[in-house]
C-alpha cells in the first residue's frame, strides 16, 4: 500500500513561443503525464501532482492532480520562484516523502526504474518517532536525498520533504537542491549509479528524434513524436546517416562539446567505429560561464579562424565521417546569444527559421558539409549517443542498413 503522505511531483512551465517551442511544450506535457502515471503504477505513492504554469493541452491521466500557478494563488505577472512554489505545494498537500522531477527529466524512466530509484525510502518499518518531520511507518531512512546528479540535479527523492522549507534563500532551480540540503542541513545525499534512464533529458525538440528512433518513448510521448514528423523529418534523415557511422569499423565519428567520460567509455566499448573526442566546458551552466560569456571553446576558435564554410566544408571532413556536436560552448565563445527559438531551429538544422545571422551561417555550413553533422545541446552528446548507437546496431541486425 502507498503511504498517504508520499507524492510524486512534476513541475512544468516556461515553455511558450513559436511552433518549435509549442512542440517541445506538448512533448514535456506528454512526458510529465507518462512519468506521473508510471510512478502511480509502482504503488509507492499516495498522490501524483503536476505543478504547471498553465492548464495542459493533453488529457489528464486518472489519479493525477494538476495545479496551475493561478490555482496556487500565484499572479501571472509575478516572477516565478521555483523553491517557493515547490515548498508551498509540499506544505499544502502534506507531502512527507517526495519524488520530484522536471517535466522533461525522466522520459525514459518507466515504473520499474522509478520503483528502483525510490526503494531506499520504503525498505521497511521504523519507529515513527525517529522520523524527522513524522514521515510515518514504512520509511526506513531520515534526512535522505537520492538524486540523479548531486551537483546538478533534475530528479531527486527526499524524506522528509519539509526539509525543503529550511533552505534559505529558497532555491532558484532544482539543480542545487541536493547539494544545499547536504551543506546546510547535513542531509545524507546518495547518487545511485548513473544510468541512461536517469540522465536523459528533453531540452530541445531535437531530443525527440533519438527517443523516437530508439522506440523507447512511452505512450503519450510516442504520440507527440509521431505527430511531429513535419517539423523533424529532415533532421531524422541527418541523424540516421550520422548514426550509421557508429557501426562502421573503418569509419570515424567526432563527438564534441560537453562530453562526459561516461559517453566516451560507452563508445569505446559499444561502437565499432573509431572515436575522435573533443570534451570542453563541462559544467558550463553550473559555473555560470555561459551567462557571463567567459566559456572558451576550441571549436569556437576553429570556427572563428576558419569561418563556418571552411570549418564544416573542408576541415571537418578531414577529421571524421560524421559529427555530433554540442554547439552551445562554441556559441558562447563566439559571442552568439541566440533566442530559444533560434537554438531549437539550429538543433533541427532549420537554417531558414533562424533570425541570428551568425548562427544561421553556422547551421547552413553544417548542413552543407560533405559528412553528416548533427548539432544540438548537452543531451545530444550525452544520453542521445547510446540511443542512436543502439538504433544503428538494431537496424543492422534487422537487415535494414
Amino acid at each position: 500500500m502507498p503511504l498517504p503522505s508520499s507524492a510524486v511531483v512534476v513541475m512544468l512551465g516556461g515553455m511558450h513561443g513559436g511552433p518549435l517551442e509549442q512542440l517541445l511544450r506538448r512533448a514535456l506535457e506528454a512526458s510529465a503525464f507518462d512519468t506521473l502515471e508510471a510512478a502511480l503504477s509502482t504503488g509507492r505513492f499516495g498522490r501524483a501532482l503536476l505543478l504547471a504554469d498553465r492548464t495542459p493541452s493533453l488529457l489528464v491521466p486518472a489519479g493525477v492532480t494538476v495545479e496551475t500557478d493561478a490555482e496556487a494563488g500565484i499572479s501571472i505577472d509575478a516572477p516565478f520562484q521555483y523553491g517557493v512554489r515547490l515548498v508551498d505545494a509540499v506544505r499544502r498537500h502534506g507531502v512527507e516523502v517526495l519524488l520530484y522531477c522536471g517535466a522533461g527529466s525522466a522520459p525514459l524512466l518507466d515504473a520499474a526504474a522509478l520503483d528502483a530509484f525510490v526503494a531506499p525510502f520504503f525498505a521497511g518499518p521504523v519507529n515513527e518517532s525517529a522520523v524527522v518531520g513524522g514521515a510515518g511507518e514504512g520509511v526506513a531512512v531520515r534526512g535522505l536525498c537520492l538524486t540523479n546528479n548531486r551537483f546538478s540535479a533534475d530528479l531527486f527523492a527526499l524524506a522528509p520533504a519539509a526539509l525543503l522549507a529550511r533552505l534559505d534563500p529558497p532555491p532558484a532551480s532544482d539543480n542545487a537542491v541536493p547539494r544545499r540540503l547536504r551543506d546546510q542541513h547535513g542531509v545524507e545525499v546518495i547518487e545511485p549509479p548513473r544510468t541512461l534512464e536517469t540522465q536523459y533529458n528533453l531540452d530541445s525538440p531535437a531530443d525527440l528524434v533519438a527517443i523516437g528512433l530508439s522506440g523507447r518513448a512511452r505512450p503519450r510521448l510516442a504520440t507527440v513524436i509521431a505527430e511531429a514528423g513535419r517539423d523533424t523529418d529532415a533532421h531524422v534523415d541527418r541523424v540516421r546517416r550520422a548514426s550509421r557511422v557508429f557501426i562502421e569499423r573503418t569509419a570515424e565519428v567526432l563527438v564534441a562539446g560537453r562530453v562526459s567520460s561516461r559517453t566516451w567509455q560507452y563508445l569505446e566499448s559499444e561502437a565499432a567505429c573509431r572515436v575522435r573526442l573533443l570534451a570542453e566546458e563541462r559544467g558550463m551552466q553550473a559555473a555560470g560561464t555561459d551567462a557571463d560569456g567567459t566559456a572558451r571553446s576550441l571549436l569556437g576558435q576553429w570556427i572563428a579562424e576558419a569561418g563556418p564554410g571552411r570549418a564544416f566544408g573542408t576541415l571537418l571532413p578531414e577529421l571524421c565521417d560524421a559529427a555530433f556536436i554540442d554547439i552551445r560552448p562554441a556559441l558562447v565563445h563566439l559571442g552568439i546569444r541566440p533566442s530559444r527559438a533560434d537554438r531549437f531551429a539550429a538543433d533541427l538544422g532549420r537554417a531558414e527559421a533562424i533570425e541570428d545571422v551568425r548562427l544561421r551561417a553556422i547551421v547552413e555550413a553544417a548542413n552543407a558539409s560533405p559528412v553528416p553533422v548533427v548539432l544540438g545541446g548537452h543531451s545530444l552528446v550525452g544520453g542521445a549517443i547510446p540511443l542512436l548507437n543502439q538504433w544503428a546496431w538494431d537496424e543492422q541486425d534487422a537487415g535494414r542498413l
